[in-house]
């Protein structure tokens, strides 16, 4: 049995011990060893197969028409190329939608940090006003009417009754298979001195140094996974789109905003809405910057097209948005030549590998519970 074939069953963290980096490689980085999975939600290949159903079923949305995959596509970098993701039928949504592929290292996941597990992200994400907005007693419900749903959890999970927790346990255990450690950035990292090419290895040093990326990008995932405010200008679409509009209002509202802010904020204030602390409006997560090759646009609003834009912003400095006074003090002008940005763009398409598929699985259909016999 190959080691690519227990990555896709997601045994790898089991199978392989990560590969140490080679000792003239950049210390601040690392190359990607196998996902950590949580003691309470092992993997077994009947878990993942189940999770995979249910990341591609409708069956977990209030209407039965929003799976996991209409905002994460494998097509679109397991996300939507588009900035702000989409809504629930009569909403948008108000943030990009962010990949699931290397979504298994995060220590939390969402923008803000506001869930601390792929368990409890599936559950955000099913349950959310402007996602999914399902219920867990009528989800539960629906899986009942599924025998072999119905088959599955009796055998994974030992439930009479199909349990909407394990539905998130199943499908978060399906996520940790999506993961990519063999890109040429990790190669070079093992020792593999052809892996990058000349450029990219340029981009490599500026990284490390004159950009200055290393100081918020490093580690394995390329993300310290704090918060910050980098000037990132307001989702435009806030300006024209009354949809948008609505949905900004009602996660103010909904998010415990005061009524100064609901009514004159007009740009996202982020971490701000788990802490509600000022010093904290505008701050994001450090996004890993794996797989990025495929994730466009980027930033937390979509706001930046393209790789080489993202390059562009921060050696002018940033941008500017509505939370100026915490901007951070990182953010400098880094005085790179084209040639440099092109060099630094080179390196960052070294962090994503070959782009990673897989077809819609067949789904099983609804039946109504046999009726009991006097």
């Amino acid at each position: 049995m190959t080691r690519k074939f227990l990555l896709a069953l997601g045994l790898a963290a089991v199978a392989a011990a990560p590969v140490a980096a080679q000792s003239d490689r950049p210390a601040a980085l690392a190359p990607l060893g196998p996902p950590p999975i949580p003691a309470d939600n092992p993997m077994t290949p009947a878990k993942i197969e189940l999770g995979k159903k249910l990341y591609f079923d409708p069956i977990l949305s209030g209407n039965y028409g929003m799976p996991c995959s209409s905002c994460h596509r494998p097509e679109a970098g397991w996300a939507v190329q588009s900035p702000i993701s989409f809504g629930y039928p009569g909403t948008t949504h108000w943030r990009n939608s962010q990949t699931v592929i290397n979504s298994a290292y995060y220590g939390k996941t969402f923008w803000a940090g506001a869930s601390g597990s792929l368990e409890h992200q599936a559950r955000s994400a099913a349950r959310g006003g402007v996602a999914g907005n399902g219920e867990d007693d009528m989800m539960e419900a629906r899986l009942a009417f599924v025998p072999e749903y119905r088959a599955a959890f009796r055998e994974v999970f030992g439930d009479d009754w199909p349990s909407i927790r394990h539905a998130y346990m199943a499908i978060a255990a399906y996520e940790r298979t999506l993961v990519q450690t063999d890109t040429p950035f990790d190669n070079y990292m093992r020792g593999d001195d052809d892996a990058l090419t000349d450029q990219q290895k340029n981009g490599l040093e500026l990284f490390t140094g004159k950009a200055q990326c290393v100081s918020c990008h490093n580690g394995p995932l390329l993300s310290d996974e704090k918060y910050y405010n980098t000037g990132v200008p307001p989702y435009d679409g806030w300006e024209d789109d009354p949809i948008a509009q609505i949905t900004f209002r009602f996660e103010l509202y909904g998010k415990g905003s005061t009524e100064e802010m609901y009514r004159h904020t007009k740009d996202d204030p982020g971490l701000y809405f788990r802490t509600k602390e000022k010093s904290d409006k505008g701050k994001f997560r450090t996004p890993s910057l794996r797989y990025t090759q495929y994730t466009y646009p980027y930033m937390h609003n979509g706001m930046l097209e393209t790789l080489r834009d993202v390059v562009v912003f921060y050696n002018e400095g940033g941008g500017e948005n509505e939370f100026a006074a915490n901007k951070s003090p990182l953010i400098q002008p880094l005085g790179l030549s084209d040639a440099e940005i092109d060099d630094l763009v080179a390196f960052l398409e070294s962090l994503s590998g070959e782009e990673i598929l897989t077809d819609d699985p067949e789904l099983p259909e609804m039946e109504p519970l046999p009726v009991a016999q006097n």
